[in-house]
């Protein structure tokens, strides 16, 4: 069935691993009627977390989308990770949706995923809730975890629901909004009550709060509560959805996914107060390269974005599209903006998590799956004909962990390459290239899990033996002094032979200039003819150092004098004479080592700050600053040789119990030398020995 633009809501789960999202998520459909009975993680048969690798570790890492029908309207939730490893997949469901729950655990509070995803939020000014899980847990406690929201993420949050107990004496939860208790039933859904009378002046005061919030949706309803001291029933409804759509307040819903407890009431505010879609904004880029917002409109022709791929062994290649404009019908065709080529869709498809519900249409609003199109990828624009929009792509983090991989028999390379290409196409948080200095192909990430991951699903899947190692680095080499050399390319084979003789000056450029040529030959002893000779030569010469073969930058190189054989001169002697003259020059310059420096930002908590300094102390890095960005969260920012940070992801994982984050973004150049550059020279040096040996 379709649902047109005024019947959908779209709803992202997101927040720290563990705390208990796809719990909820399982119960969410469970109660919709999707599903016949919930689910638990340890079972592995969970809707969201269906694939192999998620089964066997227990955890997400796919996002995984439902959606229940409530009240006459289509609710589609988006269940994501909450590994940090896995962040492009939530970036991905929030592009898709106009709201986020940022799920917290009733037991830990505010955890650092949950700060991180909440300055995405503010970032990108999304309406978001917050539902605290595991109210039957004996160590949870709703008002303590209220306190620490407060003061964590610096809002007044409006608890929408109030448990009832906690631990083994948790009844339910009552629905403040609507004045209605839901008890648990042993197994069952929840059971709607009265409000216990101990629980009646606690109720009635959280009511006017939400009445205050309501107040905030628009300017007749706040004078409205400044005239009559509160709102109708009415104008409350309507407040809090005109407020929750400009997100000037966050609701706090609470349950136990496990208890079926706190989940009827939910999906039935859901269904009254989340964000109509019509209310949300995206952002399309001009030819001229600005950017403008759209907004989602059914009337308009039909206009989406892929925000997401996935390869299903059974149904191929699945597009996730999120239709911002007028309607997507099936067997229609459709413009790739980023081709500018036609496509003729076939069927259209809802899921419930790896179940595919064929429909005929996707209204403004609406997010489906697109089958078998191979020209689409992530990011892609796909218009009617008529309305070529270009959508700004989805912004994600740079990779943070890298490792150079192989196959172990040369035969699988190709198929290697193949898989983790495929592999990016799903997620785009992945980089996989070849880099042709190092001679190695790379594959980046968000973490050593993430990787761990994709590699060991190739490895599952396609039965191909990966190694892999830490990258090399690509440093570079320099001079430090200026130098003269010359050199005479002279060689007779009978017939013409070839002569030239080239005299170079070389001296060092500030670091960052790279690379000058000048010609200084006067009176025509080399002709203008052949300085592109030269030219060429040197640059050849500079690909490969005297030191360890790395390439060579920041060096002016000037031709000051030369000879040439009126028959056996060519250019192609020249190049030769340059590129001896400039390697002779170079062991004369004093040439050393430069290595990469990076800027990296550290999140910790304020507990792991001297850990985390010292350990960057030790890594030869610099402290550039630090300060408190609030929750009791640390940002560290420093400058560390690129070399120090192969395994940094590993090391800051292992000092901070896998809470600290991280970027990294390359700086400049800095010299090397000592036993450090010693061990550079002869790394590359046992690296020339294997290739040479393969």
């Amino acid at each position: 069935m379709s649902y047109t633009t005024d019947l959908v809501k779209n709803v992202s789960l997101a927040g720290h691993g563990g705390t208990g999202k796809t719990s909820l998520f399982e119960r969410l459909l469970f109660a919709g009627g999707v599903i016949p009975k919930p689910e638990t993680i340890e079972s592995g048969k969970t809707v969201s977390d269906s694939s192999p690798e998620e089964i066997e570790r227990k955890i997400s890492i796919y996002t995984a989308l439902g959606h229940v029908e409530w009240k006459g309207k289509k609710i589609n939730i988006f269940d994501t990770p909450g590994s940090s490893d896995f962040v492009g997949e939530v970036i991905s469901a929030l592009r898709a949706t106009e709201l986020c729950i940022a799920v917290v655990d009733g037991r830990a509070g505010v955890q650092i995923e949950t700060l991180k995803l909440w300055r995405t939020l503010n970032s990108r000014g999304k309406p978001r809730g917050i539902y605290i899980t595991k109210m039957d847990d004996d160590r949870s406690d709703f008002e303590a975890v209220l306190e620490d929201i407060k003061e964590k993420l610096k809002i007044d949050p409006f608890p929408f629901f109030l448990p009832m107990g906690k631990g083994s004496s948790y009844r339910g939860v009552i629905d403040v909004l609507n004045e209605r208790a839901y008890f648990v039933q042993e197994g069952g859904l929840e059971k709607e009550g009265p409000i216990p009378a101990e629980y009646q002046d606690q109720v009635r005061a959280m009511r006017e709060r939400l009445i205050e919030a309501a107040a905030e949706g628009d300017d007749t309803l706040m004078e409205h509560y400044v005239d009559k001291g509160s709102l109708d029933a009415e104008e409350m409804h309507l407040g809090l959805i005109e407020a929750l759509a400009e997100h000037k307040y966050v609701p706090v819903f609470c349950g136990s996914a496990l208890k079926n407890s706190g989940i009827i009431p939910f999906i039935d505010i859901m269904a009254d107060i989340a964000p109509d879609p019509r209310t949300a904004r995206d952002l399309v880029q001009e030819t001229s390269g600005e950017e403008r917002e759209v907004e989602i409109d059914p009337n308009k022709p039909f206009a989406g974005l892929v925000v997401k791929t996935v390869f299903d062994q059974f149904s191929g290649k699945l597009s996730w599209v999120k239709v911002f404009e007028g309607k997507l019908s099936a067997d229609s065709e459709i413009l790739n903006v980023r081709e500018n080529k036609k496509e003729r869709i076939g069927k259209l498809y809802l899921c419930q998590g790896k179940k595919l519900e064929e429909v005929r249409e996707l209204y403004a609003g609406d997010v489906g799956i697109i089958t078998k199109v191979t020209s689409l990828h992530t990011n892609d624009s796909i218009t009617d004909p008529v309305n070529p929009l270009l959508f700004v792509p989805l912004k994600l983090p740079e990779p943070v962990h890298m490792v150079a991989v192989h196959a172990a028999q040369k035969k699988d390379e190709d198929k290697l390459g193949e898989f983790l290409l495929r592999a990016t196409e799903e997620d785009k948080t992945l980089r996989y290239e070849y880099n042709t200095e190092t001679k190695e192909a790379i594959i980046g990430g968000m973490g050593e899990l993430h990787i761990a991951i994709v590699l060991d699903k190739i490895r599952n899947n396609q039965k191909i033996e990966i190694e892999t190692r830490p990258p090399r680095v690509a440093y570079r080499e320099t001079i430090t002094k200026k130098a003269n050399a010359e050199y005479t390319h002279k060689k007779q084979t009978g017939g013409h032979g070839q002569y030239a003789r080239v005299v170079l000056d070389i001296e060092p450029l500030p670091r960052g200039e790279n690379y000058k040529f000048i010609n200084a030959i006067f009176g025509g002893a080399i002709s203008k003819g052949y300085i592109p000779g030269v030219e060429k030569g040197v640059l050849e010469a500079m690909q490969h150092g005297v030191m360890a073969g790395y390439p060579v930058v920041d060096v002016q190189v000037t031709v000051v004098d030369g000879k040439e054989h009126p028959v056996d001169s060519s250019e192609l002697a020249f190049k030769l004479a340059a590129r001896n003259a400039f390697k002779e020059a170079m062991k004369k310059a004093s040439p050393t080592l430069l290595e990469p420096i990076m800027n990296l930002t550290v999140f910790v908590e304020e507990k792991y700050l001297g850990d985390i300094m010292s350990d960057l102390s030790g890594k030869r890095g610099k402290i550039l600053g630090q300060n408190s960005i609030g929750g009791g969260i640390e940002e560290i920012r420093a400058q560390v040789p690129q070399a120090e940070l192969l395994r940094y992801s590993i090391d800051l994982r292992s000092m901070t119990s896998g809470t600290g984050s991280f970027s990294v973004e390359f700086d400049h150049y800095a010299p090397i030398s000592g036993k450090i550059a010693e061990e550079v020279i002869k790394a590359a040096e046992a690296f020339r020995v294997q290739e040479s040996e393969e």
